[in-house]
């Protein structure tokens, strides 16, 4: 839940910040920032990727995750709930509850609706490892400040999905921690480090549009293998 609770601070500063100057702030600044941390989160990955034992291992949870994600279309879903969720909820006409309700809804939407938030979320809870969401709290705290600039109050209001979201699915991961070993554990993590390498390639530096939403699956594919892999040594 360290993560979690890092992460919402992070939006509620953010969203105070853009309140009082967020408007004040260059384009290209805050460009340069995204910059940076897409640098920062690749490097982060590929330390999270040396932790692996047999990156064969790896390269199989990759494999078919990838196959199960473009199967059941994970990354298209996310994206067409959260067009849904927009629609339904930030639409309609510019009077100041509307504004309030497009402020929260937009911020919810990028902050719950990717990779990092669950990837992070489960790291934080099996391990108490939350470096993946201390990153993503720093793009949240930025981005607070962007929308709440823009879009008002209701930005600040998005930190309660976010802790219900993240906070529940760290407690779940804790619940699974007698079940997951070392090695299913430095497995999973090397994965993890895959994706996040993914994000940061993908969507901050956007290099190559990588749809890292369909390689989830793999996060729960590696610790699997690892475990087929011991019966049959066994």
């Amino acid at each position: 839940m360290t993560g979690t609770i890092i992460n919402v601070v992070a939006i509620l500063v953010g969203g105070a910040a853009g309140l009082l100057f967020g408007a004040r702030l260059s384009g290209k600044l805050k460009e340069t920032v995204i910059a940076g941390m897409g640098l920062f989160t690749t490097a982060v990955g590929l330390q999270m990727f040396l932790e692996t034992e047999n990156p064969l291992i790896v390269l199989g949870a990759l494999i078919v995750g990838a196959i199960l994600g473009e199967w059941w279309g994970i990354e298209n879903g996310l994206r067409r709930m959260g067009e849904w969720l927009e629609k339904r909820f930030a639409g309609g006409v510019e009077a100041e509850s509307s504004r309030f309700v497009r402020g929260f809804m937009t911020a919810s939407l990028l902050y719950l609706i990717g990779p990092m938030a669950i990837l992070g979320s489960i790291s934080d809870g099996l391990t108490g490892d939350y470096s993946t969401l201390a990153i993503k709290s720093v793009l949240d705290g930025f981005a607070s400040i962007a929308f709440a600039s823009s879009l008002g109050i209701g930005v600040l209001f998005s930190a309660i999905p976010t802790l219900v979201y993240q906070g529940g699915i760290s407690l779940l991961a804790a619940q699974l921690n007698t079940l997951v070993t070392p090695q299913m554990m430095g497995e999973l993590t090397a994965t993890g480090g895959v994706l996040l390498m993914g994000v940061g390639v993908g969507s901050l530096l956007e290099l190559k549009k990588i749809r890292v939403g369909n390689f989830l699956p793999s996060l729960a594919i590696a610790p699997l293998i690892v475990y087929v892999v011991s019966l049959v040594v066994k």
